[in-house]
């Protein structure tokens, strides 16, 4: 399993996300045990994830690992799009920008630090977008 690219919020988020997840690929049956396990969720807790399925279109309804199984749902409709909300009982509840697989890699740090940010006001959407702006040339210091 790949190392997750991952960073939260310490203590409790105060905006809209509660850090941000950089995935190695948009395999995410790959990627979620992985993610899962970092958050350190006991064996027996249920986890479900719930993602944009436009962003992952291919999603199975549930995702096998290191001893459990993942239910994963669709987002529905009015949810923010590029983020994936992880449940995970009593453990907690996380909601994560994703970071496009393929972001250069100074981008996607910049992304990571930005949504782990306590005091970042900014959706998901609206850091990604700032960061298209960024690479196209123009610059903006609303995602700093």
């Amino acid at each position: 399993m790949p190392t997750p690219r991952l960073a939260l919020t310490p203590d409790v988020s105060h905006g809209p996300l509660d850090g941000a997840w950089w995935p190695h690929c948009d395999a995410l049956e790959l990627e979620l045990p992985s993610l899962v396990g970092s958050l350190e969720p006991d064996p027996d807790t249920t986890v479900r994830v719930t993602v944009d399925p436009a962003e992952w279109p291919d999603t199975p309804r549930t995702v096998m690992a290191p001893g459990r199984v993942i239910a994963v749902e669709p987002a529905g409709p009015g949810d923010e799009t590029h983020v994936i909300s992880l449940d995970c009982g009593s453990v907690g509840r996380w909601v994560l920008l994703v970071v496009p697989p393929d972001e250069p890699a100074g981008t996607a740090a910049r992304l990571l630090a930005a949504a782990a940010d306590p005091e970042n006001p900014l959706t998901a959407a609206r850091m990604l977008a700032l960061a298209e702006t960024d690479r196209l040339g123009g610059t903006t210091g609303e995602a700093e």
